[in-house]
């Protein structure tokens, strides 16, 4: 029973009391026809509050007190002269037409408040849905919305993906579900329609399914208990099949939406193979004809050469496996950088020795003389993964050796600026074109030298090296920039967080096994 039945009740009670005060007060006063407004009244003020039946009851409860209080001849249900029976039959019906009329009222005004909270009850749901990036997370609030909106007993069931049935792989099922509704549910999700009580599919069913509906597709179904026994339940199929509809839509675009990006995943794959393969087939083929030409060489004329034209001959294989082994260790490096949450194997390490490492192995090489190598004093340890770190720095290296005069020399810098360790390596170059300073960076681009610079070097490399160190000052948390020199070439400058101790994270779980 609604809690404000009784004061309601109490105010038409104390109407009829202020009615009846008033028209015993001015009996005296007005003639019968006036003391009969006033009953009209109290029957339309009372009928504001009491139910339909008690109003009809009170309007006629209240016509045979007027007659037996004030009609002649008082205390008896007689009457003398037609025009007050003529009365008191209008005085009733008026009251009845008025109580009828209310009623509908109020009938009309609950249907209409009942309408705005399913359209709220909507709308809200609508947002819900709109505003969440997994749909399934809400199967639970589906299941609060429907039960709000019947009072009975609901089960939700939601399909992990396209094509799965919930007998078998459902993502989340709330409520509890026995073996005949889980069959049901796996029936109403492949035909696609309602089913059960009340829904002119398997009547004989005691409970209704409600599918989840997308666009041609079904990604669930909603069970709900006695709605055929609900005094609205006719009424409430349609908005409870908007609710369950708008979670199918809500499902099906969150589903189009991972298809989406898992064919943009695999079309970037497979536009990242593309080029692999056709750099792979240019670039490996000039190493390899030189490695063959050289080798061939060898085999078959080696005792004819000097010593001076055998050794040419096995610098140039060696030089060019050299630049074979690059550009695989860059093309590895860049796939794995590439692929979603990858892990560094980083610890503390000094960048002095990285430096050096690098050093060594470059000035192997015969353009290696060429470098000169200044290391600020004293600077901190480098939470970072070495091995990645020296690959940054040989890229770089081999790049500015590879582009700037024989005669020039290439500087490597280590300093430290503020919060950031600055590995920057300078030459004397051609430069690079204003219109490639940023493609530079991008995988199998090679960069334009600067026409308006001396010395352009026509030699072009794989354009995967400064695409690798990018992504491994990437996965630093760092930088690699480009910054162009006044007096010619370019600076390529990587910027590196230093952590404190505290600041760092614990190594991964494979290296926490064993330690004590």
């Amino acid at each position: 029973m609604n809690n404000r039945t009784p004061l309601r009740n109490t105010l038409a009670l104390v109407i009829w009391a202020i009615a009846w005060l008033a028209m015993f007060a001015l009996e005296d006063t007005l003639d019968l026809a006036n003391l009969a407004m006033l009953l009209v009244l109290a029957s339309a003020l009372s009928a504001l509050w009491l139910p339909g039946w008690a109003s009809m009851l009170a309007s006629a409860a209240a016509v045979l007190a007027f007659n037996w209080f004030l009609v002649p001849p008082k205390f008896t249900f007689t009457v003398d002269l037609h025009q007050n029976a003529l009365l008191l039959l209008a005085l009733l019906l008026v009251n009845w037409i008025i109580a009828g009329l209310v009623i509908r009222q109020r009938r009309l005004t609950a249907t209409a408040q009942t309408v705005a909270a399913r359209e709220a009850r909507l709308r809200q749901w609508g947002d819900t849905l709109r505003d969440t990036s997994d749909p399934t997370a809400h199967a639970a609030t589906l299941r609060t919305a429907l039960l709000d909106a019947t009072g009975c007993t609901v089960s939700v069931s939601v399909l992990r993906a396209l094509g799965s049935q919930p007998e078998t792989n459902p993502a989340l099922q709330v409520g509890e579900l026995d073996d005949e509704q889980r069959t049901a549910l796996a029936m109403c999700v492949r035909d696609g329609r309602p089913m059960g009580a009340g829904s002119g599919r398997y009547d004989e069913l005691p409970d209704t399914y409600l599918p989840l509906r997308g666009r041609g597709i079904t990604l669930g179904a909603a069970l709900i208990t006695g709605l055929a026994r609900h005094p609205q339940g006719h009424e409430l199929r349609p908005h409870l099949q908007a609710l369950c509809d708008q979670m199918g839509s809500a499902l099906h675009r969150s589903l189009i939406t991972e298809q989406e990006r898992l064919a943009r995943e695999q079309a970037q794959l497979q536009a990242t193979r593309n080029a692999l393969l056709a750099a792979i087939s240019h670039d490996y083929r000039t190493p390899l004809a030189t490695i063959m030409g050289a080798a061939s060489s060898l085999q078959e004329q080696g005792e004819r050469m000097d010593p001076a034209q055998r050794k040419r001959l096995a610098a140039g294989i060696v030089e060019e496996s050299e630049r074979l082994a690059r550009l695989t260790d860059n093309t590895l490096q860049l796939a794995r950088l590439d692929a979603p949450a990858v892990t560094l194997r980083c610890d503390w390490e000094s960048a002095e020795e990285i430096v050096g490492a690098v050093l060594r192995r470059t000035r192997r090489t015969p353009q290696g003389k060429r470098m000169r190598v200044w290391v600020e004093p004293d600077l901190p340890l480098l939470w970072c993964d070495a091995m990645l770190v020296s690959q940054l720095l040989d890229n770089l290296l081999d790049n500015a050796l590879k582009y700037s005069p024989a005669d020039s020399p290439v500087e490597l810098h280590a300093t430290r600026d503020g919060e950031y360790l600055v590995l920057a390596v300078s030459d004397r170059g051609p430069g690079i074109a204003a219109a490639w300073q940023k493609k530079v960076f991008e995988v199998f681009q090679r960069g334009e030298a600067d026409s308006a610079a001396p010395g352009r070097h026509t030699d072009r490399g794989a354009g995967v090296g400064l695409a690798v160190s990018r992504a491994i000052a990437g996965a630093h948390l760092g930088e690699l920039l480009l910054r162009p020199r006044a007096e010619g070439g370019c600076r390529l400058e990587c910027r590196l967080p230093l952590r404190g101790k505290e600041q760092a994270p614990p190594p991964p779980p494979d290296e926490l096994e064993g330690l004590p």
